[in-house]
């Protein structure tokens, strides 16, 4: 079992964020990333802990359609951070695309995502 904490966002939040959001989250991610809990792998479901309302998102290999760890035009580099560990964690799903920052380190900018892509890469390709 894999597990860690999140910050996220879903594709349609990031597109309705201000200005003002944006400059917020230059210095705070939690300002765009308003949904944050625990994640947990487990091999078969990925879940996100209080995911909305304190109700947890269940995820299976089937959900997931990609699994991407890039900078876009919703959450850029200047945002995120210039280097590498900031991009953020993206998987596409039959519902939305859901931004993902696993273990960001505030100050460093840095995230656990590197790590969380390659294993829910293959994950996702199993369906």
């Amino acid at each position: 079992m894999k597990s860690g904490e999140y910050v996220a966002a879903t594709a349609a939040e990031l597109a309705t964020t201000t200005a003002a959001d944006k400059v917020a989250g230059g210095v705070s991610q939690k300002a765009l990333f308003r949904r944050r809990g625990e994640i947990r792998f487990d091999g078969d479901t990925l879940t996100l802990h209080g995911w909305a309302g304190g109700q947890d998102l269940t995820l299976r290999s089937g959900d997931v359609t990609s699994v991407r760890r890039e900078f876009t035009e919703l959450y850029g580099r200047f945002i995120g951070g210039l280097l590498d560990k900031g991009k953020p964690l993206i998987l596409e799903t039959t519902a939305d695309e859901i931004y993902l920052l696993i273990d960001r380190k505030e100050f460093m900018e840095t995230t656990d995502n590197k790590s969380w892509e390659k294993e829910l890469a293959a994950w996702s390709s199993r369906r």
